[in-house]
């Protein structure tokens, strides 16, 4: 079966994000001289259909991206969009040059949001959606699930706060339908040019809430802050694994004479960072939990950041804290403890094997904070 047996009213693309839908499939690959490829589990499964000539890909993707999106796909060589296929089903694609070719990598987005416990997330996580002004940052690698964390708290505080919500997302991710909050969605390139321009338009539309998918410069750093400054709860994420090396990463998008000034506004500013990581689950019906580092602010935190003493946060969040606050090793044996991961992949996956080691154990690994 080729691909031009497939044509149909709609985008022929969409017939195969249908199929994603109904295979199970988490990713679709198109690829020159390659059939449609499904990522099903882990494995990945080439669809029976003819290879895909350059041609064809161009036209399959043409029929969903604009004239303006074409334009930056020609001239950057790739693209990042969200689209939707029918009615609250949505994939987010990248577009890419390889070899001279062009090729496609989809991911199928989940239409319902899953809540803290759906995604075994500590019940801790529900004081991020109930701070009403700060900045708080969740953190870990590319994969880890960082945005369905993110999506998890909006749908936490769209469930039971009356709040204008505003997401500023690169494409948007999640599809979300208003309950006690009203919520609009802005795409960069789409809806808005930059994120520095939709953090600026942010501050005219009455948002009590506002949602960055990624901090990734620093302007979209800074003008997050200003936002939070002014009485927004801001929400971001950060490439970091751990929450020391969160404050690292920031001062390192500055120059160092502005270091100063970036610690005092994170000391005032910062609520609570999450630093996440997707561990292998042991449960049948579970493909992986997240193991969560977690920091609320305290201030002892913020005299630490703000002296440049941002090492001993990692001491400090391995303290026993009434406020919820954990550490990664704390946090994955739990996992253990709890039959969601086992024992031997906890060990191979721990940021430090000797402290999980001890946890295990049931010794409480002694710091010094001064």
């Amino acid at each position: 079966m080729s691909l031009e047996e497939q044509k149909s009213s709609e985008a022929r693309i969409d017939k195969l994000f249908q199929l994603m839908e109904k295979k199970g499939a988490s990713d679709l690959h198109l690829k020159y001289g390659q059939p449609p490829i499904l990522r099903i589990g882990r494995v990945l499964q080439a669809l029976k259909m003819d290879p895909l000539t350059d041609n064809q890909i161009m036209k399959l993707v043409n029929e969903i991206l604009s004239p303006q999106q074409q334009m930056i796909l020609q001239e950057r060589g790739s693209l990042d969009i969200g689209h939707e296929f029918a009615e609250n089903q949505r994939v987010r694609l990248n577009i890419y040059r390889q070899r001279g070719h062009i090729s496609v990598a989809a991911r199928l987005v989940k239409s319902r949001i899953p809540s803290f416990e759906e995604l075994n997330l500590p019940p801790e996580m529900a004081k991020l959606g109930q701070f009403h002004s700060g900045l708080v940052l969740v953190c870990g690698p590319t994969g880890c699930g960082k945005s369905t964390t993110l999506a998890s708290v909006i749908e936490y505080i769209n469930q039971n706060q009356r709040l204008h919500i505003i997401t500023i997302e690169d494409p948007i991710e999640f599809s979300y339908t208003d309950q006690k909050s009203y919520i609009d969605q802005r795409e960069i390139g789409l809806d808005v040019a930059t994120w520095g321009d939709a953090l600026k338009y942010a501050l005219r539309e009455d948002p009590d809430v506002i949602l960055v998918g990624e901090m990734r410069d620093p302007d979209t750093f800074q003008a997050g802050v200003a936002c939070a400054e002014t009485g927004h709860l801001v929400l971001g994420t950060l490439h970091s694994g751990s929450v020391s090396q969160t404050i690292t990463r920031i001062l390192e998008m500055f120059p160092p004479e502005r270091h100063a000034m970036i610690r005092q506004a994170l000391a005032q500013n910062l609520r609570a960072i999450v630093v996440q990581m997707l561990m292998p689950a042991a449960k049948e019906g579970i493909k992986v939990v997240p193991a969560i580092e977690l920091l609320f602010v305290t201030p002892v935190a913020r005299q630490m950041i703000m002296k440049g003493e941002e090492l001993k946060l990692d001491d400090l969040v391995r303290t026993k804290s009434d406020d919820g606050s954990r550490s990664m090793t704390q946090s994955i044996a739990e996992l253990v403890q709890k039959d969601m991961v086992l024992r031997r992949v906890a060990l191979e996956r721990a940021p430090n094997r000797e402290q999980l080691e001890m946890a295990l154990r049931g010794i409480q690994v002694n710091v010094g904070l001064m």
